[in-house]
């Protein structure tokens, strides 16, 4: 099932749905379709080239982004625990050293912040992953990170048989039921955190969400107008968190 969800994400995906598109186009000109396969091309070719471009991308992460904009540390709400998604550290493979900062690892850094402005004293880091090729979790790799930031391993537990949200979301609240906690503070990357939260909220928890890893930046107009691949990859991962926030609807 975890790999089958995974190729119908990267099917919807602008990318693999341009190829898809390009692929078809590609059959029917061989059965002799050229009109039609002509049309199918343009039309894969325009849907990588608009979701390339800065402009859309921003205004789909935005989207998302702006439901749960920053918050000063001071102005977060006391809770019971802190709960931090993966997604931000991939765990070391076998051989390495240590584990690999990603684009989301902000996750980890502002968790640790709110530690230490002690708006919760346990810090819930959730995250699995695939054993053949992670010499540890997810979640043990956050927690290297986060007592290189001065969390103690004592304030910290692990989650770390879930492989998406989903299970983060249900895996997290058996945990935290086994604690006595309700009331947490949920990190992820903002453009994550509408479906994380509801994910979490359906475990009836009480939920207060801080946003981190805001990507959407201003920027000179003309370079918004030009493709770039980490536009592409932006607009992948909002379709992504739109489309599982509606099938679990």
């Amino acid at each position: 099932m975890f790999v089958v969800s995974k190729v119908a994400i990267a099917l919807m995906s602008p990318l693999g749905a341009s190829l898809f598109g390009g692929l078809l186009a590609l059959l029917l000109a061989l059965v002799g379709r050229k009109r039609h396969a002509f049309w199918f091309g343009i039309l894969a070719l325009l849907w990588l080239w608009f979701w390339s471009l800065p402009a859309a991308s921003n205004w789909v992460r935005g989207y998302l982004e702006d439901q749960h904009p920053p918050i000063a540390i001071q102005e977060v709400p006391q809770a019971e625990a802190i709960v931090v998604l993966g997604g931000g550290v991939s765990p070391a493979g076998h051989g390495d050293l240590y584990p690999n900062l990603e684009s989301g690892s902000d996750r980890v850094w502002h968790a640790a912040r709110l530690y230490h402005a002690s708006k919760a004293p346990l810090v819930l880091l959730t995250g699995g992953s695939d054993p053949s090729h992670s010499a540890a979790s997810e979640a043990e790799a956050m927690g290297q990170f986060m007592q290189d930031l001065g969390v103690p391993g004592q304030a910290m537990v692990l989650e770390n048989r879930s492989r998406n949200t989903t299970q983060n979301a249900e895996y997290s609240a058996e945990i935290l039921a086994e604690q006595g906690i309700s009331r947490i503070l949920l990190v992820t990357s903002a453009y994550h955190m509408p479906r994380a939260k509801g994910l979490f909220e359906a475990q009836d928890l009480e939920v207060i969400p801080v946003a981190t890893d805001h990507e959407v930046l201003s920027r000179p107009l003309w370079r918004n107008l030009l493709p770039e691949t980490s536009a592409l990859d932006g607009s992948s991962r909002a379709i992504k968190e739109i489309v599982g926030r509606l099938v679990g609807r």
